[in-house]
């Protein structure tokens, strides 16, 4: 249990055991939110609630869960329909891939959509009723500069980070009046574990991106929450990739995506 007085509500976030779901975490903890996080690596999740306890004295639950699975979509969906002060929700979760369509394992594609849109989905049909009726709330939805950009090699996951840019534009009209806030968060490369996987071994991406493109989980996380007090629904962090999807909605978007996907391939 918390150890002060001043608590705010509930704060829910997906893919919480590492990366900018942990620093999610911290930053809402650090303003005094209950948090309950959300992730396979139980392990990690127990280390990192210890850490926010011992730092911050919130409370912190725990839930193991794997999104991109039915069934515990579904325990997750019934346990947030649970929370009266539920504040804030960040759809966190999510992994990406490498290889073309054809050529990609049918199951890993489901999994992908199933986490990325259905999760989400759901997930905010669970708690937007009750934020609407308290008049306050707010749902970032985790995407990427990845759905301006379709590479190929990349097709599901742009796709889905499309969906998720589409579908926090048309809630926030929906919401408009209610109190309740929602933003697509859409970052570009970021330091985290996100290419410390098999799909990515043998890359190297960090040595083929220039140093200048990465970012920080904190830097991300900062200008999503500043972004989200402004009102701001897609929040596209550092200048340098506000400036490069400018650019590709205005012109030459099949010269960028050659550009970026020549520069991984290499």
């Amino acid at each position: 249990m918390t150890t002060k007085t001043d608590a705010k509500g509930t704060a829910l976030i997906t893919g919480a055991s590492s990366g900018i779901g942990a620093e999610f975490a911290r930053r809402l903890a650090a303003r005094r939110h209950r948090l309950l996080l959300v992730a396979r690596r139980e392990d990690r999740l127990r280390a990192l609630a210890e850490e926010l306890l011992r730092e911050y004295g919130v409370s912190v639950e725990v839930l193991r869960a794997d999104l991109s699975k039915g069934s515990d979509i579904e325990r997750l969906r019934l346990r947030a329909a649970e929370l009266d002060d539920l504040e804030i929700l960040v759809n966190n979760a999510g992994f990406g891939t490498r290889g073309r369509f054809v050529g990609m394992d049918p199951q890993k594609q489901h999994d992908m959509i199933t986490l990325h849109i259905i999760a989400s989905a759901v997930l905010a049909r669970s708690v937007l009723p009750r934020m609407i009726a308290r008049g306050r709330g707010a749902i970032i939805n985790v995407s990427s500069v990845a759905a301006f950009f379709p590479l190929r090699g990349n097709a599901t996951y742009s796709a889905t980070k499309a969906y998720l840019n589409a579908f926090t534009e048309a809630l926030h009209t929906e919401l408009i009046g209610t109190g309740v806030r929602v933003q697509a968060l859409c970052p570009g490369f970021t330091l985290t574990e996100f290419h410390a996987t098999p799909e990515y071994a043998g890359l190297n991406v960090r040595a083929r991106v220039p140093g200048f493109m990465w970012m920080t989980a904190g830097q991300v996380v900062g200008e999503s929450l500043r972004a989200l007090e402004r009102g701001k629904v897609i929040c596209i962090p550092g200048r340098r990739y506000r400036l490069l999807t400018r650019i590709g909605r205005l012109g030459p978007v099949a010269e960028i995506r050659k550009l970026v996907a020549a520069r991984l391939r290499r």
